[in-house]
């Protein structure tokens, strides 16, 4: 880098697994310093392939990588729209760590102030989780289950990468959802995931500050 040169950010994929998540993402609008929006398709496999095809590509060697869209809720008392930061990842492979989780905290308060944001561990499944095993997942410690982001993680986590993840609370203990969409608790977190990009864009940024 030239001297005096200001430093280049790496590149930005926010991945997401359903085309409502990839819609209200793009309806959010850009902050400074872009980034691509990656739609994986549903479950862990998927995320797989999509994420390790896109991090292949020219210029995305060491890319910044982070996990959204929505989630199950585990505790009781969540309410659809409620935030989900992951202190880290958990699949059957293990646990991956996120990056900056602090100060993705106060990008997501900044974006939308007065929403609850749970942090603490995101686990993943390959299927959709209802009844007794979503008490099993609490009980293992995680405050959310998704099919996508633990798999995302996984699979970008190497060569010591940035990583986050994301999720914004759809169906919850006492708001079990059957359709998106249709319902008011849908509605809620379509709304909150749209308003959230530009925190990831702040979380993008700050990988460029002095680490303290």
């Amino acid at each position: 880098m030239p001297a005096g040169a200001a430093p280049t950010a790496p590149p930005l994929l926010i991945a997401c697994a359903l085309r409502i998540e990839r819609a209200a993402l793009r309806g959010g609008g850009r902050s400074a310093g872009g980034g691509t929006v990656l739609r994986t398709g549903m479950g862990p496999r998927a995320a797989d392939r999509a994420v390790a095809r896109a991090l292949g590509r020219p210029g995305m060697e060491g890319a910044a990588v982070l996990a959204t869209g929505f989630c199950a809720g585990l505790v009781p008392g969540m309410n659809p729209g409620d935030l989900v930061l992951a202190e880290e990842t958990r699949d059957p492979r293990g646990p991956v760590a996120c990056t900056g989780t602090a100060l993705l905290a106060e990008a997501l308060a900044r974006a939308v102030p007065g929403r609850t944001v749970h942090t603490g561990v995101l686990t993943g499944s390959d299927h959709v989780v209802r009844g007794q095993e979503r008490a099993k997942l609490r009980a293992s410690g995680a405050l959310a289950v998704d099919m996508e982001s633990a798999a995302t993680l996984w699979t970008a986590s190497g060569a010591g990468r940035p990583v986050a993840a994301v999720r914004v609370v759809v169906d919850a203990p006492e708001h079990e959802l059957v359709r998106i969409g249709t319902v008011r608790g849908g509605i809620s977190a379509f709304r909150v995931l749209r308003a959230v990009l530009p925190a990831f864009h702040d979380w993008h940024r700050s990988l460029l500050l002095p680490r303290r």
